[in-house]
């Protein structure tokens, strides 16, 4: 079975998906063009969200393990193009340098402690890695040329979502549930639901689409169309379902921290 993207490569990825996103606001008439996969933002808000973003999670790498992410006032973003990219670029560099720093294998706080991902500067990595190509993406819808992730990129960010983002520790508060994620590129994924909460697994490729246990529901898609399923930028209808699709509307409103 495949094994998730080595910490240099995330690293690698991380900074050209960046490079990407300056490039996709460089390229705008404006910065106040509206993000319509953000709809309440504009390219400026966007670009403010991830490089805020960068910083916090430099600080929280840096930190080491903690109880809670270290206390740190924003820096307010330029509003100058230029130097908002300059500043973007920066934010970038700090999380990249900090990383570096630390190594995949030492903790840090996040916030996913009941998920199946680890608290380690690594899983921090890979997640941040699914933050900055995401919204790079919206860069680029915002922009009118929006381009699919990056192949290895979308194929780790569907196992990233699953084991971050959705496992959980929390019950599951309706009737158990089995849902097959598969991506046209050859990986599947099940994911259980019951009052114990929701967990994954990567499928053999032997049995996916034929395990006697079977899925209530699944979708299929290439892993460019399941991260963005997964992150809200596209409709359930643009996958290929098979089942009942109720589960998926259960797990569309499911807010596991409330």
């Amino acid at each position: 079975m495949e094994e998730t993207l080595e910490f240099a490569d995330l690293l690698r990825l991380m900074d050209e998906r960046s490079a990407a996103f300056r490039a996709a606001v460089a390229a705008a008439p404006s910065l106040d063009v509206r993000v319509p996969t953000c709809p309440e933002w504009t390219l400026f808000d966007l670009v403010q969200h991830l490089g805020e973003g960068r910083r916090k999670w430099a600080a929280i790498v840096a930190a080491g393990p903690a109880d809670a992410p270290p206390e740190m006032s924003a820096q307010a973003a330029p509003r100058e193009r230029e130097a908002l990219l300059a500043w973007f670029a920066a934010s970038t560099e700090e999380l990249l340098a900090a990383l570096r720093e630390a190594g995949p294998d030492r903790g840090c706080w996040t916030w996913w402690g009941d998920s199946q991902s680890p608290q380690t500067a690594g899983a921090v990595a890979r997640h941040q890695l699914q933050q900055v190509a995401v919204h790079t993406y919206d860069a680029q819808v915002a922009v009118g040329a929006p381009q699919p992730l990056p192949h290895e990129v979308a194929l780790d960010g569907v196992d990233e979502f699953l084991t971050t983002c959705v496992a959980t520790t929390i019950a599951w508060p309706h009737e158990p549930a089995v849902i097959d994620y598969h991506v046209t590129e050859g990986r599947s994924w099940r994911l259980w639901f019951s009052a114990d909460g929701a967990r994954t697994a990567r499928l053999p490729t032997s049995v996916a689409g034929e395990d006697p246990e079977g899925a209530y529901v699944s979708a299929r898609g290439t892993a460019h169309e399941l991260v963005m399923f997964c992150y809200g930028r596209i409709p359930m209808d643009s996958l290929r379902l098979d089942g009942d699709r109720r589960v998926f509307d259960q797990l569309i409103a499911w807010e596991p921290e409330e």
